[in-house]
């Protein structure tokens, strides 16, 4: 099973911290995945969403940044 959304995060970033677990209650409720990468480990990342991480990607597009809202991440992938 391929991981529909993706979390770009980094280490320490308390934001980060919030939006794993909004989108792990919301993927596990409906039966997906997910991924996180750490930023700090792609230059092409760092560049792109230095100022706005966390970011959540689904289905490979950016969905949020910096709050990941519940209900929209949910009707995102409905």
């Amino acid at each position: 099973m391929t991981a529909r959304v993706t979390l770009i995060s980094k280490p320490g970033c308390h934001l980060c911290d919030d939006a794993r677990v909004i989108i792990a209650a919301v993927t596990s409720e409906l039966g997906e995945e997910f991924d996180e990468v750490n930023m700090l480990e792609d230059a092409d990342l760092i560049e792109r969403y230095a100022e706005l991480i966390p970011v959540t990607l689904v289905d490979g597009a950016q969905h949020d940044y910096w709050r990941v809202s519940p209900d929209r991440l949910r009707k995102a992938l409905t």
